[in-house]
């Protein structure tokens, strides 16, 4: 996978969006956000664990661990995103989908221009589309700094 190319999970998210008619990529979007995992214990009990969001327009908070099972480490990302908040939740859910589980490799190539992909750029302002770009930023800023041990 090259810096360009998304990573097959990602990649069918992608094809998702745009096997929809352009009226349904929002429903589907909603139905992402149904999806978004709760968050283990140890992150709803200490909320100072997850680190916020704040170009998101709603708050969201989102926590990444990197296993050092092997020499690349597999990612799991938590996101903390009021249920109100389905176009915040749906693009959180759409990053667990398509990163969680993946190497730190995958997770660092995932292009940072993916959110435009998706084909909402006429659905939703892009004020929220940079949202989802700023949650990618951070998860990859997470990805490198808990692999170099911090």
């Amino acid at each position: 996978m090259t810096a360009a190319t998304l990573h097959p999970r990602l990649q069918e998210i992608v094809d998702d969006f745009h096997s929809v008619p352009d009226k349904d990529r929002l429903q589907l979007l909603l139905e992402f956000s149904q999806d978004l995992p709760a968050l283990p214990e140890r992150y709803a009990e200490d909320r100072d664990l997850l680190e916020p969001v704040p170009e998101c327009q709603t708050p969201l908070f989102l926590a990444v661990e990197v296993e050092p099972d092997s020499d690349r480490g597999t990612v799991h990302l938590y996101f903390d995103a009021p249920a109100e908040s389905p176009t915040t939740r749906g693009f959180a859910a759409i990053l667990h989908a398509g990163l969680d589980g993946l190497d730190a490799d995958e997770v660092l190539a995932t292009p940072a221009e993916f959110s435009g992909q998706l084909g909402l750029a006429d659905l939703v302002s892009p004020l929220r589309l940079r949202g989802m770009a700023a949650m990618l930023g951070r998860i990859k800023r997470q990805v490198r700094e808990r692999r170099a041990g911090r």
